[in-house]
């Protein structure tokens, strides 16, 4: 009986042990973000030229119940009213609120890879 030389075994991938949130945070990170749904925003810091800052804490008028198209309609209505006196405005986002939405599609798509 003659053997057949063993192929060689193809080195196993290394997976890195990082959370799904960590995950996330680093995708989120290195994307330029124009529009966020309004559910996937921790809150929003108007900061004024003056030197101050406003926080409006989206998640906590979101948890209280207020509907979440009115809550974005006041919000952007409020920052047009106030454009001549704000000087930039920074939104906070839920890493777990895009994960929570995002992680699904993205699981239904790479499934068969």
């Amino acid at each position: 009986m003659s053997q057949q030389p063993k192929k060689p075994r193809q080195p196993r991938s290394k997976r890195l042990k990082v959370s799904k949130k960590e995950q996330w945070e680093r995708i989120l990170k290195d994307v330029e973000k124009k529009e966020v749904p309004i559910g996937c925003l921790e809150s929003i810091q108007v900061n004024l030229r003056d030197g101050t800052s406003v926080i409006v804490d989206i998640k906590q008028l979101l948890a209280d119940g207020q509907d979440p198209e009115l809550v974005e309609y006041m919000v952007n209505s409020k920052l047009k009213a106030l454009d001549h006196i704000i000087d930039d405005v920074d939104f906070y986002i839920s890493v777990d609120s895009v994960a929570k939405t995002v992680q699904p599609i993205t699981d239904s798509i790479l499934r068969d890879l």
